[in-house]
């Protein structure tokens, strides 16, 4: 996903209309050892009018993902009939599965529910260049229902320096940019909120100044099934790999986070820490697998077992849900069957 977006990619998400309601995407927990969660989809855009944000929607993921997995589908009108690949499988982030994951290489949520076998994911919206959103482990301090918006004295000049002044409170309602919950953050003097947003085309891109957006819908689930004291986990991991109990090896590779206007998070450096070095020289990974997905950093697992000959793009296509008849259900088509995912 870009961090850094060309003035096309910008205007072309700027433009795009406002995102339909959205509930979180619920996986059951893999077994023990596992890290890979979800399966990709195929959409059949139907002939609505819709944009590719709407999608993103309906799906739950986030725009630029989509754009990442379909270079070629026209974002402002996809065209009726064509098929669109989601890419709702992923790897867990390497940390505890408990309470709140933020992972804002991928602008992702992980939610924990206590003594259940899943997890929740949620796309979310994170700090922009300059004013980034830190990690911690912290807790949650503070349920907030209708929150009222009080710009900092920083915000308030940044506003007034583009010739913006912003009141002194923003009263809770449907202009509020906090939405209508927020969960404050114990670190950071509460200064830190996951809250909702009213432009939920912001969700999925680093646009706050700091703090975590959520869509209206996900917001809303999210604060009901979080309670005071939720541990709050925000991990910065473009790279993810895992070496599944079956004994495959997949990555997950995201841009890494631009840390100034010169950056290129395309190809700006990955780091590779002790681990991921360790899992490239195995055996049994196939080094040049691994290198075709650090160079395409395309958000979604890529398996990589030596032998198994699987480029990035047909590593996606490998797990799409499919029917033999390509049968549409509803007004777009969720193509579903299992396909034969076995390591060689």
């Amino acid at each position: 996903m870009k961090r850094v977006f060309s003035s096309v990619l910008t205007s072309i998400i700027c433009a795009l209309a406002g995102s339909q309601a959205a509930l979180a995407v619920t996986y059951t927990l893999p077994p023990a050892g596992g890290r890979l969660i979800g399966q990709n989809q195929s959409y059949i855009v139907p002939d609505n009018g819709k944009n590719l944000e709407s999608i993103a929607a309906k799906f739950n993921t986030s725009i630029l993902l989509l754009l990442e997995a379909n270079n070629t589908v026209d974002p402002y009108l996809p065209k009726p009939g064509s098929e669109v690949i989601i890419p709702s499988q992923m790897l867990l982030p390497d940390t505890p599965h408990e309470g709140i994951v933020i992972n804002l290489a991928e602008l992702r949520l992980y939610y924990y529910p206590p003594g259940q076998n899943r997890v929740e994911v949620y796309p979310i919206g994170i700090g922009q260049l300059g004013r980034e959103t830190p990690e911690m482990v912290t807790r949650v301090s503070q349920k907030i229902p209708n929150p009222t918006w009080t710009p900092t004295a920083n915000m308030r000049a940044r506003s007034l320096a583009q010739g913006i002044t912003l009141p002194a409170v923003v009263p809770a309602g449907p202009n509020n940019p906090l939405g209508r919950y927020a969960l404050r953050l114990e670190q950071g003097g509460g200064e830190y909120l996951i809250h909702g947003t009213n432009v939920s085309r912001s969700v999925g891109m680093r646009v706050s100044s700091g703090c975590i957006r959520l869509r209206a819908a996900d917001i809303k689930t999210l604060f009901s099934q979080t309670s005071w004291g939720t541990r709050v986990q925000i991990v910065n991991q473009p790279v993810k790999f895992s070496v599944e109990p079956d004994g495959r090896r997949y990555v997950e590779i995201h841009q890494p986070l631009s840390t100034s206007t010169a950056d290129n998070p395309q190809t700006m450096p990955v780091a590779i820490n002790a681990g991921f070095a360790r899992f490239i020289d195995h055996p049994n990974s196939d080094k040049g697998q691994v290198d075709r997905a650090l160079v395409r950093r395309a958000g979604y697992p890529v398996q990589v077992n030596k032998g198994a000959s699987v480029s990035p793009s047909t590593a996606l296509l490998q797990n799409v849900k499919r029917t033999e008849n390509k049968k549409e259900i509803s007004e777009g088509a969720l193509i579903s069957d299992s396909v034969n995912s076995s390591v060689q």
